[in-house]
């Protein structure tokens, strides 16, 4: 079956200008793609006719008092005990003190605290200023597509660009669905 091609927005369209302005001040290349209103980053894979494992999943974890950002393929799901491994091994080296609980952060507390609609986070350290882990897998890919904070829309992003300018802590922290 062939692939249908992605409707690409114009950049007006996006209400976000804030990210866009970000997106643009970074030297970012970027696409916009508009499709159905979709909650979660599979749906986006399925909608778009595109390999669920390109579209990012940004979820967003609070480990202990702190919050940041784990991303993961759309196929897959976030093994928290990997993730907190993964985060602890980097703050060793950072000489901070490891973290004890990992949990998904609260819908309220990113309603007030994050720039968007909750499920559709866009996995930008300088919009969100939270730290951001990307699993190895989703790493991997050429292209990404990622949220917008927009139900109808989402970047497609150089994987390779993103590594560079967003600095992502890389682990091994997704399984496959049951």
């Amino acid at each position: 079956m062939a692939l249908s091609k992605p409707r690409v927005a114009e950049q007006g369209s996006l209400r976000g200008k804030k990210i866009i302005k970000y997106l643009d001040d970074q030297k970012y290349k970027y696409e916009i793609i508009e499709h159905k209103t979709t909650y979660t980053a599979w749906d986006v894979s399925q909608t778009e006719k595109i390999k669920p494992q390109e579209v990012a999943k940004s979820l967003v974890m609070k480990v202990d008092n702190d919050c940041l950002v784990a991303m993961i393929t759309a196929n897959r799901n976030l093994d928290k005990q990997k993730l907190l491994k993964v985060i602890n091994a980097q703050r060793k080296k950072l000489k901070l003190k490891n973290y004890k609980k990992i949990d998904f952060a609260k819908e309220v507390w990113m309603k007030k605290n994050l720039p968007g609609k909750v499920g559709a986070v866009p996995p930008f350290k300088g919009i969100l200023k939270l730290d951001i882990y990307i699993d190895s897998l989703l790493a991997k890919n050429k292209k990404i597509y990622a949220g917008t904070g927009e139900y109808v829309y989402s970047f497609r992003i150089n994987v390779s660009q993103f590594l560079k300018i967003e600095n992502p802590v890389k682990g091994s922290f997704s399984k496959s669905k049951k």
